[in-house]
């Protein structure tokens, strides 16, 4: 075997890469983890080229089974991954070559690495993308879940971060459940999106070959081959989609995250949360801190960043590949790797969330949370214009806030100040769970709603 420790492209060089080149350029500590989907994608490629008999099937055969045999290397932790080899599709072929000899050579006919490592990068998204599909669907269980033992837990819903309405603490965990579904939309359309097989567009012109793309992208699950060569070399829309998604994603459970940290403060002491899930401090003995929730906050960041940078990368590149695009890979693999741990902790800190229901029941009736009801009220039984009761409920608000009462609070005598018509029913709409259970409209937080969607997103999961 010839120059066996030269690179593939040696050929027109009369000089090895500097030593920091060789460092800088190599991707192979990053790309190994394409190792399956690499050899994959060979094996189908060798296939393809003994179906249209532009190789001997006796070579074929060889070729495959020499790849077979160094999966099976690099599954048992028997494989060499060198840095002089640059990448891993140049580290198997090398070990190809060890294996089989120059048979190998005839694996490269009708490829090139551009299209090489964008069929890999595409094959590992797909899977990636399903991964998170399955632990989003495993988060959105846990969310139904608790939000089934909190159906008649009533919290009050905050803008401003101040107290606005009265909830039920489900419809609050179920407003999760539909971003997390959003989020798996997102991860669903990519795939879509991404169903297109780059394999056999070579560097970027196409081939000469007698070539069949339909076989290979049906066999490595693609629903067709892409439709021109430069754009398929050029294309990484398919890293920033996956990026943008995580992004989003990340950003959701963050703003969990972020609630779960003021919930547990001792300010609103909405929540408990399981000491599994907490750590101490160094000096103050009695502290208990949520610093996993913290974690999920804070690296989302990692994720926004990562889709920045191959945004910044790729907006000034001309068409067709250029070495910057290398850097895509970690970039994405860095981001599945933190939004998948970030997941499976929010997973675990929702199953530990206690809710401190009598504080979320007293903290519902601060603020004067029924004055739109009260509002509403008068609209629907004293045909009052919505602005015209809207000021007779500031007017009672002003009234309960200057002798420090609670609208629940108020004699039938003192409502009754603000319009002679009103009855005794009116006291009702004062009581928040009868003010909960008011929001009777399609996504709405009364009980009836709440069991209807806890019901239909069950099903949805099966």
């Amino acid at each position: 075997m010839k120059n066996k420790n030269k690179t593939v492209w040696s050929a027109r060089f009369e000089n090895t890469p500097s030593k920091i080149f060789e460092r800088i350029g190599a991707s192979i500590s990053i790309d190994k983890r394409l190792f399956e989907e690499d050899i994959l994608g060979s094996i189908i490629h060798a296939q393809m080229l003994m179906k249209q008999r532009i190789i001997a099937k006796k070579k074929g055969i060889k070729i495959i089974n020499g790849l077979k045999k160094i999966r099976n290397e690099i599954k048992k932790n028997k494989f060499t991954f060198r840095n002089k080899y640059e990448d891993i599709h140049l580290n198997i072929e090398k070990r190809l070559y060890e294996i089989i000899g120059d048979d190998a050579g005839y694996l490269h006919i009708a490829r090139s690495r551009n299209d090489q490592v964008i069929t890999d990068f595409k094959l590992w998204i797909k899977n990636s993308s399903n991964e998170i599909i399955n632990n989003l669907n495993n988060l959105i269980e846990s969310f139904i879940k608790k939000a089934e033992k909190n159906i008649y837990t009533i919290m009050p819903g905050f803008t401003h971060l101040k107290n606005a309405q009265p909830l039920s603490l489900a419809h609050y965990l179920l407003a999760y459940v539909e971003m997390f579904k959003r989020d798996k939309k997102r991860f669903s359309s990519n795939i879509d999106y991404i169903d297109e097989c780059p394999l056999g567009v070579g560097a970027l012109s196409g081939t000469s070959y007698k070539i069949d793309r339909n076989f290979t992208s049906k066999k490595l699950g693609f629903k067709k081959p892409t439709n021109n060569s430069v754009d398929t070399v050029s294309d990484r829309d398919f890293a920033i989609d996956f990026l943008s998604s995580a992004s989003i994603c990340a950003m959701h459970i963050s703003r969990f995250a972020e609630e779960i940290i003021i919930w547990n403060s001792d300010i609103f002491k909405l929540i408990k949360i399981d000491d599994k899930m907490l750590t101490g401090s160094s000096m103050m003995p009695q502290k208990k801190n949520p610093d996993p929730a913290e974690l999920i906050r804070g690296r989302a960041g990692k994720n926004f960043g990562a889709l920045q940078a191959l945004l910044t990368t790729m907006k000034g590149l001309p068409l067709s590949y250029y070495k910057d695009m290398q850097e895509d890979k970690a970039l994405v693999f860095n981001s599945f790797d933190t939004l998948l741990e970030s997941l499976i902790i929010t997973n675990e800190l929702i199953k530990s969330v206690k809710p401190n229901k009598e504080r979320m029941l007293f903290l519902s009736n601060e603020g004067y949370t029924t004055a739109t009801d009260f509002a509403d009220y008068l609209v629907q039984n004293n045909n009052l214009s919505f602005r015209e009761a809207y000021k007779t409920s500031a007017k009672l608000v002003n009234y309960a806030e200057k002798n420090k009462k609670k609208l629940d609070q108020l004699d039938f005598s003192e409502v009754r100040k603000m319009n002679k018509k009103l009855d005794k029913n009116v006291m009702k709409v004062f009581n928040v769970r009868n003010a909960v259970n008011l929001k009777t409209s399609y996504g709405g937080t009364s009980t009836k709603n709440i069991k209807k969607m806890i019901f239909k997103l069950k099903k949805e999961l099966k």
